[in-house]
């Protein structure tokens, strides 16, 4: 951060601000546009893309900008970008192929919608910057491929689950520990949530219901702790993860199996403990002088020890991620190489053949957490592809569902990506 901070105000002295366009003006969009205008000196939102206009110019109007531009080609963008105008479209695509745009946040939460405009970002050597946990959980790694071939980077974003713990992960390394686990504290998890319970929650908060039963049912935590995974290298202890319940974030110290701790390293959550809403990694060292010290500075007895950020702040710290990838190269989040952990798909109820899965935070399924080596074996259905699959059989309650039980959706995207992904890294 210190870093970071002296980057960009030099950037703003230079009147040279770091240029972001952002892809979806909901909640958080919103929040960041606020927090990049009014408070982040040295960078500037130069455009928005969503679906529907008004939400984009809404965005800048909560900012405090009321000049905005419509632009529906990219020559009007570039134009607009070099006259300094703040610019609103409804296609995504031009924001991935104009001049000017050092760094993309996609913050739309699909997974279709949202490969389309990563791959064509990268591939217009953009910096994408992933508020999506879904796409990342289920085509990171090849994406992270291609980003490597157009030098840019691909990162999940701080101030998320999967940054707030990769910064504590990389903190804890720098200091003289083994990370052992990385985890999430959370204080709700029951797999049969849907958008009908969520829904008084989903208002009060500003979110879509179906975000919000994603957050309930386990999808969310299993999306996020795959990309953590996926930056690390550590596993899943068992399908879904262990998730005990404790009082407080130390005593996960002793909640978890040391075997499996110290063969290569969990991801994992704790639910119900203080203090909440935020992110633990166990540390481990067995030096004797060491362990004196953490005593001495009521870190436990050793030798594995707790480290947490109690609060995660989405909006506020993902220009962050703009900042690292654009003026260090550095990324909060990105996969190491294939996956090692995938979110599987499983029956959120008994479900019937001809029956469309409706995804992400529905009705029909929930995501659970698996290591990959499994899913390949067991020829599982990624979570985050299925959306619009029509099973070919019936499936049971708590089952997980293959790709032998549906039939995908023609021409997606996310599919050929996916296979992609599988034959790179088989």
């Amino acid at each position: 951060m210190i870093i970071v901070d002296t980057a960009l105000k030099k950037r703003h002295e230079a009147n040279n601000p770091v240029k972001v366009a952002l892809v979806g003006a909901g909640y958080i969009g919103r929040g960041i546009t606020l927090q990049i205008e009014r408070y982040l000196p040295g960078m500037k939102v130069v455009a928005i893309a969503n679906r529907t206009l008004s939400s984009a110019v809404r965005a800048f109007r909560e900012a405090g900008i009321e000049s905005v531009r419509t632009v529906e080609s990219v020559s009007q963008l570039n134009d607009a970008i070099s006259k300094g105008n703040y610019a609103v479209t409804d296609d995504p695509q031009l924001l991935c192929e104009a001049d000017g745009i050092d760094a993309i946040i996609e913050a739309t939460g699909h997974v279709e919608f949202s490969a389309h405009v990563a791959l064509n970002g990268i591939k217009n050597k953009k910096h994408m910057i992933l508020m999506n946990a879904e796409l990342d959980a289920t085509v990171g790694p090849i994406l992270k491929v291609y980003a490597d071939r157009a030098g840019v980077i691909v990162t999940n974003a701080d101030g998320d689950q999967p940054g707030v713990m990769m910064n504590l992960y990389r903190f804890v390394k720098s200091i003289g520990y083994h990370p052992v686990l990385a985890g999430n504290i959370k204080g709700l998890q029951d797999f049969y949530r849907t958008p009908e319970t969520q829904k008084g929650f989903a208002k009060a908060h500003g979110l879509s219901p179906e975000m919000a039963t994603s957050f309930a049912d386990g999808t969310k935590i299993s999306m996020e702790n795959a990309i953590v995974a996926n930056a690390t290298g550590f596993k899943t202890g068992k399908r879904g993860m262990y998730g005990p319940r404790c009082k407080h974030v130390n005593e996960a110290v002793d909640l978890f199996p040391l075997d499996e701790l110290m063969a290569g390293g969990l991801v994992d959550y704790i639910i119900g403990a203080e203090p909440g809403p935020g992110v633990f990694v166990l540390g481990h060292n067995d030096h004797p002088e060491r362990r004196g010290y953490m005593k001495y500075f009521k870190m436990g007895d050793g030798p594995i020890y707790p480290f947490y950020v109690p609060y995660h702040l989405p909006h506020l710290e993902v220009p962050l991620t703009v900042a690292r990838a654009v003026l260090f190269h550095d990324a909060a989040v990105t996969p190491i190489a294939g996956p090692v952990c995938d979110v599987i798909t499983m029956a959120k109820r008994d479900l019937k053949k001809g029956e469309i899965l409706d995804g992400i935070g529905g009705f029909t399924c929930y995501g659970m957490l698996e290591n990959t080596s499994v899913c390949q074996m067991e020829n599982l259905l990624p979570m985050g592809l299925s959306e619009g699959c029509r099973l070919k059989t019936d499936i049971q309650k708590d089952q997980p569902i293959n790709y032998h039980d549906v039939e995908l959706p023609k021409g997606r995207l996310c599919d050929r990506l996916r296979a992609e992904q599988n034959q790179y890294f088989q």
